[in-house]
C-alpha cells in the first residue's frame, strides 16, 4: 500500500512518518540521522509487523493520537465524550498538510462527528528539537478528558526509564526504571507543575551514561498539572504520551495541548541536555539583562520584620560583597507580619514603610543596585480586605484544606486578572523596579488548564506594559520549573533549600533540562534554614558560582574571613559570567560515586571550567581520575586548579595540579582524566582551562 510519508531531518536525528490509507500518521522511524537517499515509502512498508495467534489480525498503529476505533490495546491519545455523554470513538482520515523548511502541519478530520485533529510538527534548526502540539476542534460541544500532545514511540532495545520526583527542599530527583509491560502512569493533580512532578522523561539502555549511549528525552512545557503515561504493550511496542492532567481541559469546541518537546540523543544525556539548555537559553527565553546581576535577597536575613534602616543596612553590606540586585522577600504588603494575612492586599504597609517603598528604593539605586520585589498574585488570605470583599474569586470550595494559611484565586476570571494587574501596575509604575520574584506557595484544589492559562495570560500583559522588568518564577522554590513558564520569565528558583549539598544534587540533575542562565543559586546562612547543617563558606559560595549567583542571608553576621572568600568567588563568578550564562552544562561521569562534577564549555568551546564536589566520604581512599568531555581530541589545553590553596593537611602529597598548571591534549583529558588532590568532604575543586 502506498502511504503518505514526511521527514524531518538534521545532522543529529531523523523522524519519518507515514500515513497508511490515509490514516491518522505513526511514526515509522525515529533515530540517528537517515541519508538523503533514503526510501521514505521502503521504510513505511517494513514498519509492518507480523501478527500469529491470540492477536487480532491487524495490530493497531502507534499512531500520532493512538485510536480505540482502531482497536489500539494500550491508552488512546484522545477521550471524550459528546454532549449527551457517549463516549467519542472518531476515525480520522488525512484532510491537508502544509510545510515549511523546518516543520509541517498535519490535518485529519471525522466528518460524521465534525472533528478535526491538527498536528504540529518543527525540527528546531539552532538545537536539533521537535516541538509538537495537538489540537482537536469539534463543530458541536463536547468534553475532553485527555488529549495527548503526539505520541511517539520507543525502541524495545531502550528497555529503561530516567523519571523525575522530588519534595520541597529536594527536587529534580531522579528515578531510573526497568520498562515492563503494562502502563507507567504519573498523574500530576497539583495544579503546577510541581516539586514530585518536573513535566520530563529520559528514556534510554542500562549502558547509556552522561557521555555514552543513546537517549529519547521529553518535556511537556506545561506549568499546570500534566500527565505521563510510559506504555509498553502486550506486543513489546512501547510509546511515550504527555498531555494535561486528567479531567484539566475546559471548553466546548477547541483543545490544544502544550508543546511537547523531544529529542533523539546518540551520544548519551549530556547530547540531549545541551540541546534543552541551548532552547531555554536561546531561543525561549527573552528580555533577560545583560550582565546576569548578582542577586541579594533578604527573606533569610529578615522574614517578616521589615524595618527601614536595617534593611538600608543588609543593603550596604550586601553591596560591598558584590551584589548588583537588592531583592525585597515577603512582608512588605498590606498587614503582613506573618503568613496568615493580608495576601491579596498588594498596597505598601505604612506602618514598615510610612514614605512608601521609595527611600528604600534611593538607598538602594544609589548603591548602584537594582531594586527587586516579591509577589505572590494568585493566593489569597482569609484576613484580607480583599477576601472580605470578593470571597466569590476563591477558587474552589470554602470549606477547603489550606495550604500555608491560604487560598487560591481563580485566575481564569477577567475581574481577577484586572485587579491584580492594576496592584502590581502600581507598584511597579510608581517605583523604580526592575525585578519580581513571583511565588506560589501551594498546590491547587482543583486541577484547571485555565488557571494556567489565566496566569500566562496575566503575566503576558505586565512583561508587554513592562518590559524592562525581570521576572523569576518561584513556587515554594521549584514548584513551577518548566519550559512554559520559562517563555514568560527569565529566572527559575530552583528550590527553597539553600543547603549547598542538596543543592549540588538539585543542580546537577536539573541540568539536564536547564541551563545555567537561568537557574538562581544563592549563598545562604552559615547554618541552613532548611536543613540545620552548617557548611563553609567555601563550599556554599563555589556552589552558588556554578549557576546564577546570588546571596540570602544576614550579611552583615559573616566573619572576615567568611566576607573574604565571598567577595573573592563573587569576583570569580563576575570576570566569567558574560561566556559562563552562555556555555554548555556537560555533567561528567565520576567513578567515585561521592563526587559529583560539571563540565562548563564555552560556547567556542575555547574554554571550560569544572566543578568537582565531594559530597561525602570517598568508598577508597584516592578518587579516580576525573575524565572530562567534549573537547577537541587534537587540541591542547592549559589546566589550572584555582583554588588548590583549600588542599588539607592531610593531603601530604604531589599531584601536578597541586602545585603546576598542566598542557595536555583533549583526548587526554578525555580518556585519562585529572588526578585531583585528595580532600575531605564538602570540598570543591575548581579548574580552569584555555584551549592552546
Amino acid at each position: 500500500m502506498q502511504a503518505r510519508t514526511w521527514h524531518l531531518g538534521d545532522a543529529h536525528q531523523s523522524l519519518v512518518l507515514a500515513s497508511f490509507g490515509d490514516s491518522l500518521p505513526e511514526a515509522v522511524y525515529w533515530g540517528p540521522p537517515l541519508p538523503e537517499k533514503e526510501s521514505l515509502q521502503s521504510l513505511a512498508a517494513a514498519s509492518a509487523t507480523d501478527v500469529t495467534g491470540g492477536m487480532v489480525d491487524s495490530n493497531a498503529p502507534i499512531s500520532l493520537s493512538p485510536e480505540a476505533s482502531r482497536t489500539f490495546p494500550g491508552q488512546a491519545g484522545l477521550a471524550g465524550r459528546d454532549a449527551e455523554g457517549n463516549p467519542l470513538t472518531p476515525d480520522f482520515r488525512f484532510a491537508g498538510e502544509a510545510s515549511n523548511d523546518h516543520g509541517l502541519t498535519l490535518t485529519y478530520e471525522d466528518t460524521a462527528l465534525d472533528l478535526s485533529l491538527v498536528f504540529d510538527l518543527t525540527l528546531t534548526p539552532e538545537n536539533s528539537l521537535l516541538q509538537m502540539q495537538t489540537q482537536l476542534e469539534s463543530q458541536g460541544r463536547i468534553t475532553i478528558d485527555w488529549l495527548a500532545a503526539p505520541v511517539m514511540p520507543v525502541p524495545a532495545h531502550t528497555g529503561e526509564m530516567i523519571e523525575f520526583s522530588g519534595r520541597w527542599c529536594a527536587e529534580f530527583q531522579t528515578r531510573r526504571l526497568p520498562f515492563a509491560p503494562g502502563a507507567r502512569v504519573r498523574d500530576n493533580r497539583t495544579g503546577r507543575s510541581d516539586h514530585a512532578h518536573f513535566p520530563g522523561l529520559i528514556v534510554c539502555s542500562a549502558q547509556t551514561s552522561n557521555t555514552s549511549g543513546e537517549a529519547y528525552a521529553f518535556h511537556y512545557a506545561w506549568s499546570g498539572g500534566h500527565r505521563m503515561v510510559a506504555e509498553e504493550l502486550a506486543d513489546g511496542r512501547r510509546h511515550v504520551q504527555f498531555g494535561h492532567a486528567s479531567a484539566s481541559m475546559k471548553g466546548n469546541h477547541t483543545f490544544c495541548t502544550a508543546p511537547l518537546l523531544a529529542t533523539y540523543a546518540a551520544s548519551g544525556f549530556n547530547s540531549a541536555a545541551v540541546r534543552f539548555q541551548r532552547h531555554a537559553r536561546n531561543r525561549l527565553v527573552s528580555g533577560e539583562k545583560s550582565p546576569r546581576p548578582v542577586h541579594y535577597n533578604c527573606w533569610e536575613a529578615v522574614y517578616f520584620d521589615h524595618k527601614i534602616e536595617e534593611l538600608k543596612s543588609i543593603a550596604s553590606r550586601a553591596a560591598d560583597l558584590g551584589a548588583e540586585r537588592f531583592v525585597l522577600d515577603d512582608g512588605w504588603f498590606g498587614l503582613r507580619d506573618n503568613d496568615t494575612s493580608s495576601l491579596g492586599d498588594w498596597g505598601i504597609d505604612r506602618r514598615k514603610y510610612p514614605d512608601g517603598l521609595a527611600p528604600l528604593v534611593e538607598h538602594v539605586k544609589g548603591l548602584g543596585l537594582e531594586f527587586g520585589i516579591w509577589f505572590e498574585p494568585e493566593m489569597i488570605n482569609e484576613d484580607s480586605d480583599l477576601f472580605r470583599s470578593r470571597p466569590e474569586w476563591v477558587l474552589g470550595p470554602l470549606n477547603q484544606v489550606r495550604g500555608r494559611q491560604q487560598l487560591c484565586l481563580d485566575m481564569s476570571r477577567d475581574d481577577v486578572r484586572n485587579y491584580l494587574y492594576d496592584c502590581i501596575a502600581e507598584v511597579l509604575s510608581t517605583n523604580d523596579i526592575g525585578y519580581i520574584k513571583w511565588d506560589h506557595n501551594r498546590v491547587l484544589p482543583i486541577v484547571d488548564a485555565a488557571q494556567t492559562e489565566g496566569t500566562y495570560a496575566l503575566i503576558d500583559r505586565l512583561r508587554a506594559d513592562f518590559p524592562h522588568v525581570e521576572i523569576e518564577s518561584c513556587a515554594s522554590g521549584g514548584g513551577r520549573v518548566d519550559f512554559g513558564i520559562l517563555k514568560r520569565t527569565q529566572r527559575v528558583w530552583l528550590s527553597d533549600s539553600n543547603d549547598a549539598l542538596e543543592r549540588q544534587r538539585i543542580q546537577h540533575d536539573a541540568a539536564l533540562f536547564l541551563p545555567a542562565s537561568v537557574t538562581g543559586s544563592h549563598v545562604g546562612p552559615r547554618k541552613c534554614h532548611t536543613s540545620g547543617r552548617t557548611l563553609n563558606m567555601k563550599f556554599r559560595a563555589w556552589t552558588a558560582a556554578q549557576r546564577h549567583m546570588g546571596f540570602e542571608m544576614d550579611p552583615r553576621e559573616l566573619t572576615d574571613e567568611e566576607a573574604a572568600v565571598l567577595k573573592h568567588v563573587t569576583g570569580w563568578w563576575k570576570a566569567n559570567r558574560d561566556w559562563m550564562v552562555h556555555a554548555d552544562i556537560l555533567r561528567l561521569d565520576c567513578p567515585d560515586p561521592a563526587l559529583i562534577a560539571e563540565q562548563q564549555l564555552a560556547e567556542d568551546k575555547s574554554r571550560f571550567v569544572v566543578f568537582a564536589a565531594l559530597t561525602r566520604p570517598s568508598n577508597q581512599i584516592l578518587q579516580p581520575p576525573l575524565r572530562l568531555t567534549g573537547l577537541e581530541a587534537g587540541a591542547q589545553y592549559t589546566i589550572k586548579l584555582i583554588n588548590r590553596e583549600d588542599a588539607a593537611d592531610l593531603s601530604r602529597g604531589s599531584p601536578f595540579l597541586k602545585e603546576n598548571d598542566l598542557v595536555a591534549s583533549g583526548q587526554y583529558l578525555m580518556s585519562h582524566g585529572l588526578n585531583l588532590p585528595w580532600c575531605f568532604p564538602e570540598t570543591i575543586w575548581v579548574l580552569e582551562a584555555q584551549r592552546i
